[in-house]
């Protein structure tokens, strides 16, 4: 007999072991802050956050979760769970309606939720309609610049759009430091008919949710400049930045499939038996109609973020 068997033969099972000689269990990867002492700084100003009661707050929403909603199926981690409390300033209230929104949300609104992947999206990402800017405003705030005329209504619907726009927030929300110092949404209407433009309305409002800021600006980019400095800005926008390009942005999005195919793309158990009596996103009535073409897109963003 080997060496190795014979150690193995011989050796104590761990049934056999006192506790004292069992080995200790592995450790929990919890949550890790990669927030500067900046933000740190102004995440406590700002969004009631506070870096000694983080855990505990989190753990708060656990528990509200389970107790109040023990058929959501959502993600309990801590990281996940964060992002709810800074959206609603660490009310535990609120931040537990914003996740049961959300959820409700993606479940309510399949022509837009279900496969959502950037493979499945190729077309959007190619024709330029958004993109996110290198470069982050002088508050670190991620640019993320719409261009509708790029849409061509014959080649694809609408809510290909608003799939990319949800693929893309998702993507840049997953960072701390956009929960902290949010999205600039840079809308390009130059060249764009009324009528195009109208599906796109419920988009340009700053009131639609906490962390997007709204920039709208005509062929003076005066007042553009003085939100946005030029050296951030592509030559496109009368900036120094060189010229807009799309291809960065797209491949970080393609690079993270298999994020989007896990988180989206595996099928679930029926909206009602995952909601339960969940109440309708904010600002939405049970009985409210939706638009065809829009579904109460402002109303399904605040929800969402």
């Amino acid at each position: 007999m080997s060496e190795e068997s014979d150690s193995l033969r011989t050796s104590p099972s761990a049934a056999s072991l006192s506790e004292s000689e069992l080995p200790p269990p592995p450790a929990r990867t919890g949550y890790v802050c990669s927030l500067t002492e900046d933000l740190v700084a102004k995440a406590r100003e700002e969004l009631q956050e506070k870096p000694e009661w983080r855990l505990r707050d989190v753990q708060a929403l656990r528990d509200m979760v389970r107790k109040e909603c023990p058929n959501l199926s959502t993600s309990l981690e801590d990281a996940f769970l964060l992002r709810f409390l800074r959206a609603r300033k660490f009310d535990y209230d609120r931040a537990l309606q914003l996740l049961i929104n959300y959820h409700s949300c993606r479940r309510s609104w399949p022509e837009v939720f279900n496969n959502l992947r950037p493979s499945a999206l190729k077309e959007v990402l190619a024709s330029g309609f958004l993109t996110v800017l290198p470069h982050t405003d002088p508050r670190g705030c991620h640019i993320l610049c719409l261009r509708p005329d790029r849409w061509i209504p014959s080649n694809y619907p609408i809510t290909e759009n608003i799939r990319a726009i949800y693929l893309t927030l998702e993507k840049l929300i997953q960072s701390e430091e956009t929960q902290v110092n949010g999205i600039v949404i840079l809308a390009d209407y130059k060249g764009v008919s009324l009528s195009k433009a109208s599906h796109f309305g419920p988009f340009i409002a700053k009131k639609v949710i906490g962390i997007l800021q709204f920039f709208l600006h005509g062929s003076d980019l005066n007042s553009l400049h003085s939100n946005l400095p030029r050296n951030i800005l592509p030559k496109e926008y009368g900036g120094t930045a060189g010229e807009l390009d799309i291809t960065a942005w797209n491949a970080a999005l393609l690079a993270s499939e298999e994020d989007f195919v896990r988180e989206f793309c595996q099928p679930g158990p029926p909206c009602d038996s995952i909601l339960g009596q969940a109440l309708p996103p904010e600002g939405l009535s049970p009985e409210a109609p939706c638009d065809d073409s829009m579904r109460a897109v402002k109303s399904q963003l605040y929800s969402c973020y």
